[in-house]
Formats: structure tokens, C-alpha cells, sequence
């Protein structure tokens, strides 16, 4: 098992490495038990990403909207990003893809090949054209890795719009999409309130997890798609 240490700033979209004095250091049975710890009131962390030690961001159930805007050109796009308990995360994930139609493209993301000391290179897999319900029945083979790999994410989109729904790095699950409300009612169906002050678990300090056995249930799971 390894953590990696880490920061985002959330307004332009840069994943870099965490300075080594950025949070001030417990003992090791007080960090351990951080570690170990999942639960924060009536919200479960998945096993992929865990709060800086200073829980500068305490994690909970909810969504926003938010706004999306291309560096290249300047377009907006409109989103909504929500935090959802791990016992209802997939189950939210699958209920987001409907509204994508029946055919889907896939990208899957790794960063399993960073050495975790600021280099954050990323290996993409695509495969354009699948069958939602096809789509459904591998992501359900592969769901401990979807769900528990801080190193693995994945966006399916509608072929011809811009509709994208994604389950990412830090197990948020961000939707990009001119007509929010279908996306809105699958998050409100599962009980979740809309807070548009809402703060995430990746805007804070925070460490994701992850195993070298992940890294070949990637493999695996492309090769289940036919992603390349």
C-alpha cells in the first residue's frame, strides 16, 4: 500500500505535490489511526483518499453547481460535482450514465506510473462506441478498483454532445452538461442536498491510496473494453 501526498488548487485545475512541512506532523500511532479512520459522521470514505491530518476540509455528502471553462477558448460549460458515501457511490455512478444514452465513449485514467515526489504523468485508455449496458457489466467487474484506487479514474461521454459524467482520482463524481436537472435528479433520488458553498475533499490537504495490484487491475479492466 501506498499513499501519495498531495494538494489541488481547484481554480485552475493543478495537481501537485504537497511541500513536506505543508501539515504539521502527528506521531505515528495518531497518524495511523487518521489513516484508518473512514468514517465522518454519516459520510464513509472510500479506501482511495483520505484528509490532510489538519482536515482543513472535512468530507460529507452533498453536490454543487459549478462551472467549467476551456483555457484554449474561453467556453463554459456548465457542471455539477458531488461527494457521495462509498455504500451509495457506485450505485450513483451507474444511476448518472443513463441520461448519456445507450452508446458511450470511455476514457480511463491512471497516474499508478507517478513516482509521487511532484511528477504527476498520466496514462489514458480509450475506447469510443460501447455499449452502455456492456459498459454497466465490466465497470461492475472492476468496481473495488473504480471505487478504492486513489491512482484510477474514469469519464464516459455521449458520443456527439458535450455530456460527461465522471467517478474521479479522489471518488467525486463531476458532471459536465448544459442541462443539469436529469444528472440533479439521480443525486436528489439518493438523498443528496444541493450546497453550493460546498467544499471537497481534493481542494483541501489530502493522500490518496493505492497497491501495486491495482495498477494490473487497470490493465485488466482496458483490456476487458478493448481501451487503448
Amino acid at each position: 500500500m501506498r499513499f501519495l501526498e498531495e494538494s489541488r488548487d481547484a481554480a485552475q485545475g493543478r495537481r501537485t505535490s504537497a511541500p513536506a512541512d505543508a501539515i504539521a506532523r502527528p506521531d505515528r500511532r495518531s497518524l495511523e489511526a487518521h489513516l484508518a479512520r473512514r468514517r465522518y459522521g454519516r459520510f464513509t470514505l472510500t479506501e482511495a483518499v483520505r484528509p490532510g491530518w489538519r482536515l482543513d476540509v472535512v468530507p460529507q455528502a452533498g453536490y454543487r453547481f459549478d462551472t467549467y471553462t476551456d483555457a484554449r477558448n474561453g467556453t463554459r460549460l456548465p457542471a455539477l460535482i458531488a461527494s457521495v458515501s462509498s455504500e451509495h457511490l457506485f450505485d450513483t455512478f451507474l444511476g448518472l450514465l443513463e441520461p448519456l444514452g445507450d452508446v458511450c465513449d470511455v476514457v480511463l485514467e491512471t497516474s499508478h506510473e507517478s513516482t509521487g515526489d511532484g511528477d504527476s504523468r498520466r496514462r489514458e485508455a480509450t475506447r469510443e462506441g460501447v455499449e452502455r449496458l456492456v459498459l454497466e457489466s465490466v465497470l461492475w467487474d472492476f468496481e473495488d478498483l473504480l471505487l478504492n484506487d486513489g491512482c484510477t479514474g474514469i469519464a464516459v461521454m455521449h458520443p456527439e454532445m458535450p455530456l460527461e459524467v465522471q467517478l474521479d482520482e479522489h471518488k467525486l463524481l463531476v458532471v459536465y452538461a448544459a442541462d443539469r436537472h436529469p444528472f440533479e435528479q439521480v443525486l436528489v433520488g439518493q438523498g443528496l442536498d444541493r450546497d453550493d458553498r460546498m467544499r471537497f475533499i481534493s481542494q483541501g490537504e489530502h493522500l490518496h491510496t493505492s497497491h501495486t495490484r491495482f495498477a494490473r487491475l487497470f490493465d485488466r479492466m482496458a483490456g476487458a473494453l478493448g481501451a487503448e
